[in-house]
Order: C-alpha cells, then structure tokens, then sequence
C-alpha cells in the first residue's frame, strides 16, 4: 500500500467536501472543549480536596458583647469555653482569633475589593475559637454540643461549605458533560455523513480499482483516516480554546478567589496532561469507530 498514494486521497477528501469538514472539526472541538472543561473541573476539586481535606476547621463564633470587651479571652465566660474546647477529646488544637486579628485577616483576604474593605467594621468580625479536629467526620458533634452554650453566637462546619461548593462545581461539570454529549452526537453524524458524501463523490475511481484488485481496506482506509485526521484537528483546537480560556478568562475573573488560596488556580501543566491526551485519545477513537461503523454499514466499496 503506497502512503504518498492514501495521503493524497485523504487530502483531497478533506478539500473536496470543505465545508461539511469544517463543520466536522468545529463541532468535534467544541464536543473535546466541553470535556475537556468538565476534566478540568474534576482535577480542580480533586485539588480542593487535598488542599482543605485535612485543613477543614469548625469555627465557635463568640457573641458581640464578649468580642467587643474580652479581647484576650481571659474573663468568663470565655475562658471557660477556651477551656472546655481544649480539653474536649475530638479537638486536635484550638487557635483564639480576636475581633482586632479577624479584621486584620479580613483584610488581607480581600484586598482586592476596596469597596468591601470600606463597607466593613471591625465590631462585624466576632472572635472566633478555630479548631482542628482529630476526626473531621466528627464535626456535627462539637456543633451539636457548644451551640447553645453561653458566650456563643453560633457553630460552622467548614466542610459543610466545602460539600456545597463541591456540590455546586460538580453541578457545572455535570451540565458541561450533559452538553459535551449532544455535541458529540452531532460530531458523529456530521462524521458519518461526510463519509458517506465522500464516497458517493469517489465511486467511479473506487469502482475501478477494485475492479483491477484493489482490497476493501486499500479503498475505504483514506475515507477512514478522513475521520481521524478532523477529529485530530479537533481536538487541537479543543486543547488551544481551553489555553486560551485558561488566560483569558478563568485567570482574570478567578484571580482574586486564586490570590487567596480558596480555589486552586489551574495551571498549564493541568490542560496539556493529562487532558490533552484524552481528548487527542477520544478524538482519534471515536473518529476511527465511527468511520468504520459508516463504512461497513452504508458504504459498498
């Protein structure tokens, strides 16, 4: 089998039905694009995860009148909870951040806002007993027991929070796949129909050289590697639509959530592995199946 011979078919194939290729390879990529992003979505809170898994605190929020007038926590009825929550057997380590070091940290958290750094007063922040628990699955068991205790405001699970927002990112990656689906569906059709045009449009060639013994394979093999060839530009173009979001406009609108260590930033290493090969890996497969599956079903050559 001559290669110069199948590459030339291939390119002409590609030429001759320009605009339902074109049409192949743009839907092809933004099927790959929308996987892609669902990937990414994935290694994101796969990140988050690690990042906060061992990390996550309850925080023991004081009420105003004891974070406005026990700045050290030595009076009660502080100093009991302090001592309550440091003898308690689920907590690992109790750390006291009072209203002044609340602010101080709030403002460092966001810097990048003037307009709610001018919005918010010191005496909002209430002190607040952070603690690291030995088992973070025993959250709900210092919630239920200082709730109600005197001095104190209220009780937050953090990894509630973080379930939430898992929740809410593994809902975007949902609907991105939900979608990547349908357009994957179109791809596959457009495929198989550009096929099917391309061999009605070569019948008489490839009638003739079968009829001086070219094999089955000689001849639908550059009608195969039509389909791999668009799905490959495909997913190319998938992989540079996800760097140029990645630069454009996931790093500016997530920059200062990034800055401040809430949400991990996505780096280019994320993109091109390892979801630049899945994409070229599906590209390929799903192209190649789907062209041999027209090929044997609708087209005789």
């Amino acid at each position: 089998m001559r290669f110069s011979f199948v590459l030339s078919e291939v390119l002409t194939g590609l030429r001759r039905n320009v605009t339902m290729t074109v049409a192949m390879i743009l839907t092809t990529a933004i099927s790959l694009g929308l996987l892609g992003g669902g990937l990414l979505v994935v290694r994101m809170i796969d990140h988050m995860r690690d990042n906060f898994g061992d990390e996550v605190e309850v925080n023991v929020y004081l009420n105003k009148d004891i974070s406005g007038t026990d700045k050290g926590c030595t009076a009660q009825p502080c100093a009991g909870i302090k001592s309550a929550l440091e003898q308690d057997a689920n907590v690992e380590e109790t750390r006291y951040e009072n209203q002044d070091e609340a602010f101080e940290r709030f403002k460092r958290v966001f810097s990048g806002q003037p307009e709610l750094l001018d919005l918010t007063r010191k005496e909002a922040l209430p002190g607040t007993f952070h603690l690291k628990l030995k088992n973070p699955d025993r959250a709900n068991v210092i919630v239920q027991t200082y709730s109600n205790k005197p001095g104190i405001s209220s009780v937050e699970d953090q990894g509630i929070f973080l379930e939430r927002f898992f929740g809410v990112l593994n809902g975007v990656r949902n609907a991105t796949w939900v979608v990547a689906a349908i357009q994957a569906i179109a791809a596959l059709l457009l495929i198989s129909n550009t096929i099917q045009v391309s061999a009605f449009t070569r019948r008489t060639e490839v009638g003739i050289m079968r009829l001086v013994g070219a094999t089955r394979w000689y001849t639908q093999l550059p009608f195969l590697l039509e389909a791999v060839v668009a799905g490959l530009v495909g997913a190319v173009l998938a992989v540079a639509g996800l760097v140029g979001i990645k630069g454009i406009f996931v790093d500016n609108v997530l920059a200062e959530p990034i800055s401040a260590g809430i949400i991990p930033k996505i780096e280019m290493l994320d993109i091109f592995w390892p979801v630049a090969p899945i994409l070229v890996a599906v590209a390929i497969l799903i192209s190649a199946i789907t062209g041999y599956v027209t090929l044997r079903l609708y087209v005789r050559t």
